[in-house]
């Protein structure tokens, strides 16, 4: 039988109302700050994004509801310092929804999905007063997702590669020069030049149309992937990595990179 929403919702700030209540409540959510619940609330985002990778859609609203608590979860905070409540949260989401979407709930033009892009950046940038090409792009971001929103900023003014061979042309030039730092292995030299190299990685993403941070998503779960039959293959051997050695592990890897091409 499908749930009411708005009663599922009352239910959760109730519950929510519940583990704060100072006499009754959960003495560990009782203690909790908007700081101490901050790290939760980018690691329940970073599950909902896995569960869409995997395509788990059974486990996906569990996962959405991780998330969901941890806006409810900030907004009664903010209720009992006085600052707003969920229903100001709501509010405002909404209001900025239809304010940006002029082209759904108003009277412009109809638009396509690269106008309503620039559109919405430029009503951002209008309602911050920002200034700056790059203002505005929070510096919590993951850095690879920031690198690729400060690199779109530059490329709408005309600061940008004209294609992905002149990206990886820069790649070349940035790997020479941190070939050029190994010699001395100055910490902070190798540490710049690294960095260099990602946000031209970061770039070169941007030019094949692609998400930098799936991009490294999908390579961490490769190689975890083909790790984890290194492992069973040295075990069918009875041996454990450590005990196998660099070759026989590379071995073994390169055995499992050709089954997987067929």
């Amino acid at each position: 039988m499908p749930h009411d929403a708005e009663a599922e919702l009352r239910r959760l700030l109730d519950v929510m109302a519940a583990l704060r209540d100072p006499a009754t409540g959960c003495p560990w959510d009782r203690v909790q700050t908007f700081e101490s619940i901050a790290p939760y609330t980018i690691e329940e985002a970073y599950e909902v994004a896995d569960a869409i990778a995997r395509r788990d859609f059974a486990a996906l609203p569990d996962e959405l509801g991780d998330l969901l608590f941890q806006v409810v979860y900030h907004a009664k905070m903010a209720e009992e310092a006085e600052e707003f409540d969920f229903a100001d949260v709501a509010a405002a989401i909404a209001d900025k929804m239809i304010r940006r979407h002029p082209h759904v709930f108003g009277e412009a033009a109809a638009r396509d999905a690269a106008a309503q892009t620039q559109a919405w950046e430029d009503q951002k940038r209008a309602e911050r007063a920002e200034t700056g090409t790059l203002a505005g792009i929070p510096l919590g971001l993951p850095a690879l997702t920031r690198a690729d929103k400060l690199a779109k900023r530059a490329a709408r003014v005309g600061f940008d590669w004209p294609d992905a061979e002149a990206v990886l042309a820069k790649l070349d030039e940035e790997v020479s020069e941190l070939r050029a730092e190994l010699p001395t292995a100055d910490p902070a030299r190798l540490a710049d030049e690294l960095g260099d190299m990602l946000f031209v990685v970061v770039n070169l993403a941007r030019k094949l149309n692609l998400d930098p941070e799936a991009c490294l998503r999908g390579a961490n779960l490769k190689f975890a992937r083909r790790f984890g039959q290194v492992e069973a293959s040295l075990a069918a051997a009875g041996k454990m990595p450590a005990e196998a050695g660099l070759a026989e592990m590379e071995a073994a890897w390169q055995a499992v990179k050709a089954a997987e091409r067929g």
